[in-house]
């Protein structure tokens, strides 16, 4: 078998690529629906038809079941759940962090999880949770860590999956994920990351994954667990997340929620049905709403599950079509907690930046936010290194009397200055921009040539500017040049 993880794309730090295990090639990213076995509200074998290649299911459960237990033994994980496809499994670690303690060893579980023929395994880490002291996370992270090193003694052939934890404290985390790296798993899980999202906690959840990802290698796929909502999933692929799993897709339609891209809804609010897929163009509100509880809960958790797959499909050819950014920003505007965790996102464009491709599409400025994208940064990373000397005139609108000028450069929202030689190169020319300038965007722009013309002190710069461009930090840019208003 080849490496386990090829990719295939790229675009931010997310990419598409192919996870291979035992019973089959993967293509991410994915969302592995979770498949209690003793409430199967879908039948795995059936999964396939809404989009799933891969499941997960929970090995203590099947471990502890008087039910499950010897048929799992006897006739394998594939077998009991009727599904040919690869299967992962997790270690009762959910269990633990809900009750406190669970019975079973880190060496029992993963030698059931390779007795029963898991593709994927996951040692008996520690989840710890959002907020606790720090040496409450230190402390269970050091046990984590431990069982981590031990688990290839018992694990065979199986793949095995590597978590990292660490709470809230984004240095532990990286930590966490450089050590972890350094064992050299399948498979990199970001833990106890499900209270964030619950509680809508955006900002912080990019905090936890953008350091994982600092601490771990490039090549490194990387598995949030617990997240499967089709609204955040953008955000967390552009972060560098290859693999989801999430049992929302069931537990919403039990509870009667109708999931989108935007939000969810109560299937009893509903007086239309915002979706084309097989359900909703078979049924209308009412029909959902007055079938029986069973049924309506497998019709919401198709249509949750269409929903979920239709997305990754988006976000899949997004990357392969290098326009993820504006997909992003286009959903954390759904909601305003979706939004702040943009804005943090943006924190990193620095670090997104070494990764990002370096050509594109066409770049559409969508927002504050996109003044910060890693393409602005790159941008300004290139212009600062060039040379110029002599008198240099930048300008924000053409059709002016450039006579007497070494050098000119023009202005353009939201990367600052740029020469004609870029004016077809990708960003400056393959952009769309505003011609009404929002303040945020004339002040980002505006900074980006004040940077440049204080990082060139050496020249002797003339900045002309129109009506737009009227702004307090105009003031700044005198002290390091000549203005002039056209």
């Amino acid at each position: 078998m080849p490496d386990v993880f090829e990719i295939t794309n790229k675009d931010l730090l997310g990419r598409t690529g192919k996870l291979y295990t035992p019973h089959g090639v993967v293509e991410t990213p994915t969302v592995m629906p979770v498949i209690n076995p003793n409430l199967r509200l879908i039948e795995p074998k059936e999964l396939r038809r809404y989009g799933a290649q891969m499941l997960i299911t929970n090995s203590y459960i099947i471990y502890k079941s008087e039910r499950w237990h010897d048929e799992a033994l006897k006739h394998g994980l594939h077998s009991m759940l009727g599904f040919d496809g690869p299967i992962m499994t997790d270690s009762g670690a959910f269990q633990l962090s809900v009750y406190g303690s669970i019975e079973v060893t880190n060496e029992s579980i993963i030698s059931f999880e390779r007795d029963i023929g898991t593709d994927i395994g996951v040692p008996l880490d520690i989840p710890t949770p959002p907020d606790v002291p720090y040496e409450r996370a230190k402390e269970e992270l050091e046990i984590t860590l431990s069982r981590l090193s031990a688990a290839r003694e018992y694990s065979g052939k199986m793949l095995l999956a590597g978590p990292v934890q660490g709470s809230t404290y984004p240095e532990l985390r990286e930590e966490a994920a450089r050590r972890v790296y350094a064992m050299g798993f399948d498979i990199y899980p970001l833990g106890a990351v499900v209270p964030l999202m619950e509680s809508y906690r955006y900002s912080e959840l990019v905090d936890v994954v953008a350091r994982c990802k600092m601490g771990l290698g490039p090549d490194a796929p990387v598995h949030l667990f617990g997240a499967g909502h089709p609204m955040m999933l953008a955000l967390a692929v552009s972060l560098g997340c290859d693999l989801f799993d999430s049992a929302a897709y069931a537990l919403y339609a039990k509870d009667g929620r109708y999931m989108t891209v935007d939000g969810t809804y109560h299937v009893n609010m509903l007086q239309h049905l915002p979706c084309p897929c097989p359900v909703c163009s078979s049924h209308t509100p009412k029909e959902l709403a007055e079938a029986d509880e069973k049924t309506r809960a497998k019709l919401l958790a198709e249509h949750n599950l269409y929903v979920t797959f239709s997305e990754l499909k988006l976000i899949k050819q997004s990357i392969i079509d290098g326009d993820l950014m504006e997909l992003v920003e286009r959903r954390c505007r759904s909601h305003p907690k979706m939004l702040s965790g943009l804005k943090h996102m943006m924190d990193y464009s620095p670090y997104i930046e070494k990764f990002d491709p370096a050509t594109k599409s066409t770049f559409f400025y969508l927002g504050p936010e996109s003044c910060r994208r890693p393409e602005v940064i790159r941008h300004n990373y290139l212009l600062n290194n060039l040379t110029v000397k002599g008198k240099a005139l930048i300008m924000t609108r053409r059709g002016v009397d450039t006579s007497g000028y070494d050098s000119i450069y023009y202005v353009k929202v939201p990367f600052g200055v740029y020469p004609e030689a870029l004016n077809e190169t990708y960003p400056i020319g393959q952009s769309e921009t505003i011609e009404e300038l929002e303040c945020d965007a004339r002040e980002a722009t505006l900074e980006n040539v004040l940077g440049f013309i204080k990082n060139h002190a050496d020249a002797d710069f003339t900045f002309m500017y129109d009506d737009r461009w009227e702004s307090p930090l105009l003031s700044e840019i005198k002290k390091y040049s000549r203005i002039i208003k056209i």
